[in-house]
């Protein structure tokens, strides 16, 4: 089943260029094509100058790859946005009422909007967190959602990442590219800005401090440089002005966690944690962690420290919940969500079973607690072997599962050798919540740099572009 004409974010279906790109096109006329490739070379330079790198598991040619940087930016129109931005503030606000009402009275279940069994059967329910008290009522404090745009140009939430989202390091590099390189091309125009970022999250973390004083100590708390996304964490720790710590960094002690440093121990407030909860402590989890901290969940329980993002926020961004998200927005906010989701089969269901078993070829299959593209499958971009052998798979284990229609992802032209050809993408943008919800405009675009390709993940060989969002 071919898919549906792609929407062009640059292009009308005339030929003719939208509004928003309308100054790039001109300086794209303008430029000299031997300017261009100069400026794409200088671009890969800065990229490994700064090093900016993603470390990619099972490769077995280097353990790290240059990110692909496309100097045509992803750009949106102002008033889009704004709908956007309505839509993301509504939906991680309901996200965030549903994280706190699971761990506390579950009104939800009890209702019966959400199946109890989907919850608290699902691995992410953490069951140490029922009852406990975290700062300002905010789990996911830092949220990214992926959003697509289909053939009919509207805008749908692909998937919400509320654990630990990655990526906003690239956005904010990226922007700092486009402007060292270009910077004629913001003399004409105005692009919303997107480098006050780090001051935001600052503020996020600061306002989640459990003592309520003034001058918080926050660190930021990564497994260690062997992580896919360790430039991200040093870069934004640099960024804040925040210490970068390894588990071995902290300690409890009565309850409260201190840092180690050359002047004796500190006591910390606040921990922006780039682990997984399962590493966090292994006294509560997973007694093998060499990466956590021992008695961390005993200090976050008594409400010494904050966590960002809260234990437990995983159960409302696995896959399998997403397709209840409409109908968590209307239960909480008493309103109609803003923006719209794809169609979910839950492969659970046997119905939907049957249905997506008998339509593997038309359909995207995922793992619910998948990620970076991984352990998945792309009907219409697959072999009849493939099919079978993820159909086996899916037989085992259909509870693993979810599915849905193969999407026209939007393209935006992309310089591919040295020409410009359509390539697809998304756009994540990054949403933080503290006593207010706050965002810049746009977010990281990722593009499937392989021609026809609908997997964007930089871990799938996938790239970045600058986001615009034009007045």
């Amino acid at each position: 089943m071919p898919l549906k004409p792609f929407y062009n974010e640059m292009y009308e279906p005339d030929g003719s260029v939208r509004p928003q790109y309308a100054g790039f096109a001109q300086w794209l006329r303008d430029t000299p094509p031997e300017r261009i490739a100069q400026e794409r070379h200088a671009a890969d330079l800065l990229f490994h100058r700064v090093g900016i790198t993603f470390a990619v598991y099972g490769e077995t040619s280097g353990t790290e790859r240059l990110i692909p940087f496309d100097i045509v930016p992803h750009v949106l129109p102002g008033d889009q946005w704004d709908r956007l931005a309505a839509g993301l503030r509504q939906r991680v606000t309901a996200l965030n009422r549903f994280l706190h009402d699971v761990y506390h009275d579950q009104e939800i279940l009890a209702a019966g909007v959400v199946p109890r069994e989907q919850v608290e059967g699902n691995s992410q329910f953490r069951p140490e967190m029922v009852g406990v008290k975290v700062p300002g009522g905010v789990y996911a404090h830092i949220a990214g959602v992926d959003l697509v745009r289909d053939a009919d140009g509207e805008h749908y939430v692909l998937e919400d990442n509320l654990r630990t989202p990655s990526g906003v390091s690239y956005m904010l590099e990226n922007r700092k590219m486009m402007m060292r390189l270009f910077p004629e091309l913001f003399a004409r125009q105005t692009i919303r800005p997107v480098d006050h970022y780090p001051d935001l999250l600052l503020e996020t973390l600061r306002e989640v401090n459990p003592r309520d004083v003034a001058d918080p100590v926050i660190v930021l708390l990564t497994p260690g440089h062997f992580n896919s996304a360790y430039f991200e964490h040093a870069f934004l720790a640099q960024q804040m002005g925040i210490e970068l710590v390894e588990g071995q960094d902290l300690f409890v002690q009565d309850e409260t966690v201190f840092m180690r440093t050359t002047q004796g121990p500190r006591r910390v407030d606040v921990i922006y944690r780039r682990i997984d909860d399962d590493f966090l402590d292994p006294l509560a989890f997973r007694p093998d962690s060499m990466l956590g901290v021992p008695g961390l969940l005993s200090a976050y329980k008594a409400g010494r420290v904050a966590l960002a993002n809260a234990i437990g926020t995983g159960v409302a961004d696995d896959k399998s919940l997403y397709p209840y998200v409409p109908e968590i927005i209307r239960f909480y906010l008493g309103e109609e969500p803003i923006l719209r989701n794809v169609p979910t089969y839950l492969l659970r269901k046997p119905d939907d079973l049957a249905y997506v078993l008998a339509n593997l070829e038309e359909l995207v299959v995922k793992e619910a607690q998948g990620s970076g593209g991984y352990g998945m499958l792309v009907g219409p971009r697959s072999t009849r072997e493939e099919r079978e052998k993820f159909r086996q798979r899916i037989v085992d284990a259909p509870e693993r599962f979810i599915a849905q229609p193969t999407l026209s992802l939007s393209v935006v032209p992309t310089f591919a050798g040295d020409s410009l050809g359509d390539r697809h993408v998304d756009l994540r943008p990054y949403v933080l919540s503290g006593r207010e919800t706050r965002f810049v405009p746009g977010g990281l675009t990722r593009v499937a740099m392989r021609a026809g390709s609908l997997v964007v993940n930089s871990s799938q060989g996938g790239g970045v572009k600058d986001t615009w969002v034009v007045n």
